[in-house]
């Protein structure tokens, strides 16, 4: 029983009460007195009113204190126990023994052809790499040990050839042949490419804070795209108003945690019925799939809903072949533009009145994209540093150039196109896995102009397992190397200014998708270990920690109450470099897993807005036309239980053999005293083996 605590409260209640709730059950809440009016009352003695309550405020002020050295208690016991759980967790990962390399009966069937040796082959020189630096940091202790000490950050030699020559010298004679191998033949390339780095870093950084000044004079002036006036009237005017055709597609693959809310999102659309028609384009290989999908569309047929169901038979092109199937049919030459959602996404039903009417009097717009918005960004620390870098992207980069140069990268959902955009560029192709940027570009290239909206936004869901993260990853950092190939003679010789070519080829491809990868990889994950075993090159202590930190602290103001979490986000930002990284270089000399193409796997998260707004939409009968398949509804959730049970953590052998790397690298650096790049890479190896046995998302087993 909590107890009493009338012993200060005595006398006339006064003042405004503040209720402090404490975490331990012996303990429900504490009633403390604000101020009252006698608290500011000036009394001519000593004894007034004004003493006592001070007097009372201090006890108040001393049981507050308590209260948070009770919290700070609590938080310690429960960092034991986390480190138990982690302890545990760790154990159970290094004892199932599955790693990245294993085959899983739930990968996509493009994943039988991929070339194993070129998988592995990135993994092996990270192992060569560990191995000699576990023997250089063994060297290294034992010189130390001998007298050979080292200053940061140049290499101070005690003595050389000062002892007479003998079986006990033969180490010193080795290690000064050592010294001087560095300093003629290994220091000055390595310091070479470092350079090179740090120049290609600068330059991503003031790329980065250039649009950072942009977003801020965006938000300084207010300024918005905004529809034609007369456009929002003509909504407003009733069924006779701005209503043009809209076909509406829903692309989706064996996605059967979704199907049902997306169809739903979408034909509770607020637009005219005889305006709209919805196409269900499902790509699914599972039988059972498919016909839930399709009697999903069936109940909503019987509603008034106009949509259709499709199913290829010829399931080529991913996506990009799934899409351009649909536009081949022969009645969507009534229609003028095309709004497209994947299956987790969730548009809300004002969503086509407050982008179609963009379209109005502006015929060289072709496309007008909405942000996403996240349901489960707060589910665990991956899906929040997700939300970072997705906020970045959207409220910084998309906004930016949706406004100063009305161009950006169309993100193959949540967006509506002119059809006669999408014809003009030669439609979809099925040439790379990122078919929303190759249309994008190549619409760019035929003069059309695109509009972000960002005040418009549409739910979705973002990865919440490390491994669905990683696949995602690599598809959006290779598809773009594979589409610069493609797509660089079609640039150089487009009818376009000479900024928009040296924007497409310089800004949008070499520095934000190749440069910042390969920088991020090279000099936190190479160079800088290996500057610890060869001193004589340096990287300044700005490079390792006050720029990036800078960076981080860029990167998360769109999302502020995300800041607790910028230590975390640059450590991951860096860690995940490894997986961009290759991805980069698979795409850019198109080598095996550069064309692989996994489906993101989703949860079937909704807000519950969404689901109250669903609820009360719902027509009863639905419920009672899904009863005859009460049977197959058992049977596909017991399918459903037993593809869970398959599920399992993995460990990721690139980021393992990364990490002790780093934490290798940090204890030769305790050797020179370098405490600024110790501190970074024992952090940032503590990271990568927090990534490598996937104890960052969801949990498993």
């Amino acid at each position: 029983m909590a107890p009493s605590f009338d012993w200060w409260a005595k006398g006339s209640h006064k003042g405004t009460p503040v209720v402090v709730k404490m975490e331990n059950p012996n303990w429900s809440m504490v009633e403390l007195e604000g101020p009252s009016e006698d608290d500011f009352l000036i009394g001519n003695t000593p004894t007034g009113p004004r003493e006592k309550a001070r007097g009372k405020n201090a006890k108040q002020l001393t049981w507050v204190l308590l209260l948070k050295a009770h919290r700070a208690a609590g938080c310690l016991t429960s960092i034991a126990s986390t480190f138990v759980s982690l302890g545990s967790a760790i154990r159970r990962r290094v004892a199932s023994g599955r790693t990245d390399t294993d085959n899983d009966n739930e990968a996509d069937n493009t994943s039988s052809n991929e070339n194993r040796t070129v998988k592995t082959r990135f993994y092996n020189c990270i192992k060569v790499f560990l191995w000699l630096s576990v023997l250089l940091l063994g060297f290294e202790i034992a010189a130390y040990f001998k007298g050979w000490h080292f200053g940061a950050p140049k290499l101070q030699l005690q003595y050389i050839f000062t002892a007479p020559f003998g079986v006990r010298d033969f180490f010193d004679w080795l290690y000064s042949r050592w010294v001087l191998i560095r300093v003629e033949y290994l220091a000055p390339p390595l310091q070479f490419l470092a350079n090179v780095c740090i120049v290609l870093f600068l330059i991503q950084s003031i790329d980065r804070l250039v649009l950072c000044l942009g977003c801020f004079w965006i938000r300084f002036k207010r300024i918005k795209p905004i529809p034609k006036q007369d456009a929002v009237a003509d909504l407003e005017s009733g069924e006779n108003g701005f209503f043009p055709m809209v076909l509406v597609q829903i692309p989706m693959c064996n996605e059967k945690e979704v199907y049902q809310q997306s169809i739903a999102a979408v034909c509770n659309l607020d637009w005219p019925k005889s305006k709209i028609l919805i196409q269900v384009l499902d790509d699914s290989d599972d039988p059972t799939t498919q016909l839930l999908i399709k009697e999903e569309v069936h109940k909503w047929q019987q509603e008034g809903a106009h949509i259709v169901y499709r199913h290829r038979v010829i399931r080529d092109g991913y996506k990009a072949g799934n899409l351009k199937s649909a536009m081949n049919c022969s009645y969507v030459k009534d229609y003028e533009f095309v709004a497209i959602f994947d299956a987790d996404f969730q548009p809300t039903p004002d969503f086509l009145k407050r982008t179609v009417p963009h379209f109005k009097d502006n015929e060289d717009v072709g496309l007008v994209q909405a942000r996403w918005s996240f349901v489960n960004k707060d589910e665990n620390l991956l899906t929040r540093l997700q939300n970072i870098n997705l906020a970045f992207h959207f409220e910084v980069e998309q906004q930016v150039n949706g406004i100063f140069i009305n161009f950006f990268g169309f993100n193959g959902t949540a967006g509506v196109w002119r059809i006669k955009a999408l014809e003009d560029s030669g439609g979809w192709l099925e040439r790379t896995t990122v078919e929303d940027m190759d249309i994008a570009v190549r619409a760019h290239l035929q003069g059309w102009k695109f509009v972000f909206l960002n005040d418009v936004e549409c739910q979705c869901e973002l990865p919440e397992s490390y491994e669905a993260y990683r696949k995602q990853q690599h598809r959006w950092h290779s598809g773009p190397m594979q589409l610069f190939r493609l797509c660089l003679p079609d640039i150089i010789r487009a009818k376009i200014s000479v900024w928009k070519k040296f924007n497409m080829i310089f800004l949008f491809f070499l520095l934000r998708k190749l440069i910042l990868p390969f920088y991020s990889f090279t000099l936190f994950c190479i160079i800088l270990p290996m500057t610890m075993f060869v001193p004589e090159a340096e990287l300044p202590a700005w490079v390792v920690c006050y720029i990036p930190a800078t960076m981080s602290f860029l990167n998360i103001l769109p999302a502020p109450k995300s800041f607790p979490f910028i230590v975390p986000y640059l450590l991951f930002e860096n860690t995940m470099s490894v997986t961009k990284f290759n991805a980069m270089i698979s795409g850019l000399f198109q080598l095996g897993s550069a064309y692989e193409w996994v489906v993101t796997k989703k949860s079937g998260r909704s807000s519950e807005g969404d689901l109250v707004s669903l609820v009360e939409k719902e027509p009863k009968h639905q419920r009672a036309g899904s009863e005859t398949n009460l049977d197959e509804m058992k049977a596909e959730l017991q399918q459903e239980q037993k593809a869970r049970k398959k599920k399992h953590n993995r460990i990721y052998t690139k980021e393992l053999a990364l990490a002790f790397l780093l934490l290798t690298a940090s204890a030769r650096s305790l050797l020179s005293a370098q405490g600024i790049h110790f501190y970074f890479l024992l952090f940032q190896g503590i990271s990568f083996l927090l990534v490598g046995l996937d104890l960052i998302g969801e949990q498993v087993l």
